[in-house]
């Protein structure tokens, strides 16, 4: 299956080259960052949302409180219309597909069905690296592993979000794994945020299947500049269903691709968002065993529950995410 550059509606730069490379890293750090964002250059975008997240945690919590809480409102802003818009994308989808079958024949149906193939080996192989791991590092037996898992990968596969399935993630590495409270608490919710590499897998499988599409041919450099795209907009990206199709439209700009193109995979995006969520979340749990192999220490965990228990009552006094100033003393 494949669609002609001219009827893609002509709206694709062309793509990058390997010599195009050193232009495009000299040009990576913006300087408007509104530009980029009407652009959809979404690189810029990534590397300029890096420097500002680590600003504000550089910042003392009193001054950059104000700003995480109005960053939070307009992240909800904004995912309460993408949530309009998937409820509509279904009828969009509908109507583009029956179109399409009936240009091209069952071969379009044909092309999903490889690229929904490629991108589940794909996610199939990520989990036995994870598994890998759990076998050399942690000692442990991965069926097991799995076996402790399997309530949260439950959960995780039919919500097909990280951030929703974060409070059973924690109480699952504390209770089944033996993973310390003050480790899990931690890495947990940052690997929801940072640790996508589920995502970042589909965002290059879809990219090179929609470029395939569109008989656009991505040199060395467009794959060298897609990974790269690919893994810094997975990071930071919302733990919501639906989020990585989004990405997805402003990453196509990158290699020269129609940002339209995602029409086409939005129809079979539901089940490889839950199959990519499971996997990012079982990523975040071996990520806690880890570190609390290598850091943990010899306290005991029934102390190290003790003062989370301790802090979790500080916030609820305070009623704040981010307590300023120093907790009272434990003992």
């Amino acid at each position: 299956m494949r669609i002609q550059p001219a009827d893609a509606a002509n709206a694709a730069a062309a793509p990058p080259s390997l010599h195009d490379l050193p232009k495009r890293i000299l040009g990576v750090l913006p300087t408007n960052p509104l530009g980029a964002m009407v652009q959809a250059d979404m690189l810029q975008i990534v590397i300029f949302g890096l420097v500002v997240g680590v600003a504000l945690v550089m910042m003392p919590p009193a001054q950059a409180k104000p700003l995480l809480d109005l960053t939070g409102t307009l992240q909800e802003v904004c995912m309460t219309v993408v949530r309009w818009a998937m409820h509509l994308a279904p009828f969009a989808v509908f109507g583009l597909l029956a179109q399409l079958t009936a240009n091209t024949g069952l071969a379009a149906l044909g092309g999903v069905a490889g690229y929904v193939g490629t991108v589940l080996l794909g996610l199939l192989l990520m989990l036995t690296v994870y598994m890998t791991i759990v076998l050399a590092v942690l000692g442990r037996n991965p069926f097991a592993f799995l076996s402790a898992l399997r309530e949260l990968l439950l959960l995780a596969f039919s919500t097909s979000s990280s951030a929703a399935v974060m409070p059973l993630s924690i109480k699952t590495a504390e209770e089944k794994l033996g993973v310390r409270p003050s480790i899990a608490q931690f890495v947990i919710p940052l690997g929801a945020t940072i640790n996508m590499n589920g995502t970042a897998l589909y965002q290059g499988v879809a990219a090179i299947f929609l470029a395939q599409v569109y008989g656009v041919d991505i040199s060395l450099g467009g794959l060298l500049l897609l990974i790269l795209t690919a893994v810094g907009a997975s990071i930071g990206a919302p733990g919501t269903p639906g989020i990585g199709i989004v990405i997805m439209a402003m990453l196509l700009t990158t290699i020269g691709v129609p940002p339209a193109g995602v029409a086409l995979i939005m129809g079979v995006d539901r089940l490889l968002d839950m199959s990519r969520t499971a996997i990012n979340v079982s990523g975040d749990v071996v990520a806690a065993s880890l570190m609390d192999k290598w850091v943990g220490g010899e306290n005991d965990p029934r102390e190290a529950a003790r003062r989370e228990w301790e802090r979790e009552c500080i916030r609820d006094q305070t009623g704040a995410d981010v307590i300023v100033g120093s907790p009272p003393a434990e003992g």
